[in-house]
């Protein structure tokens, strides 16, 4: 089944000034944001959860702390970004929203960012950041995840690169496609967590922690 693109976007919700500013941005600065069919799809799904608390790895420019922030009025976000320009730029951009005082963000590798300076366990994890290090921070994180949380993956589909053989991915790309496709094998077999792709946006995995 092929959906128009007239048809989703007649489903897309409307945003505000700011919202419409950094999407403009995002896409004149090639800054990945989330697709505005799957951050609508996400922010329903969170509205159905109703975390309290969600980590977000990879805040790029805010956009999507922001939309999840403004979906959710009492949750408490906490994103890690490590590109120091984008991390002034979102916190610009957060500054300048209605929900600053519930977005913390802190500047690092979240690979290397201490737990202790978060210091807290989290309802959900949005990821959405480097595709081939997916395990690698699902595995760090899961552990401040509480039972009956969610993991909400983004990028899982990679533009239909992660349908391609290995050898029709670009070469520049073959490690990232490699990584993620054994994620995707790992993860749907792990015993600890029931796992679902929606084919939304370019692609959400939801993992469920037993």
């Amino acid at each position: 089944m092929e959906l128009s693109d007239a048809y989703i976007q007649s489903f897309i919700q409307p945003r505000n000034e700011l919202l419409l500013e950094m999407e403009a941005y995002a896409e004149e600065n090639h800054v990945p944001i989330m697709q505005l069919a799957g951050i609508d799809a996400l922010n329903q799904l969170l509205r159905i959860q109703n975390p309290s608390k969600i980590l977000e790895i990879g805040t790029a420019i805010g956009y999507s702390a922001i939309r999840m922030a403004e979906a959710l009025p009492n949750v408490q976000i906490v994103t890690i970004e490590r590109d120091q320009d984008r991390v002034a730029r979102a916190k610009a951009y957060i500054k300048r929203s209605t929900v600053s005082d519930r977005i913390t963000v802190i500047a690092g590798d979240a690979l290397e960012v201490d737990d202790e300076a978060i210091n807290t366990t989290f309802d959900a994890v949005f990821i959405d950041a480097a595709k081939g290090q997916y395990q690698r921070f699902f595995e760090k994180y899961v552990p401040l995840v509480k039972s009956g949380g969610v993991l909400y993956i983004d990028n899982m589909y990679m533009h239909g690169l992660s349908d391609l053989e290995l050898k029709d991915v670009p070469r520049r790309k073959r490690t990232m496609i490699r990584n993620l496709k054994n994620f995707t094998d790992w993860i749907m077999q792990h015993p600890d967590y029931t796992s679902a792709f929606l084919p939304v946006g370019d692609g959400l995995l939801l993992c469920l922690k037993r």
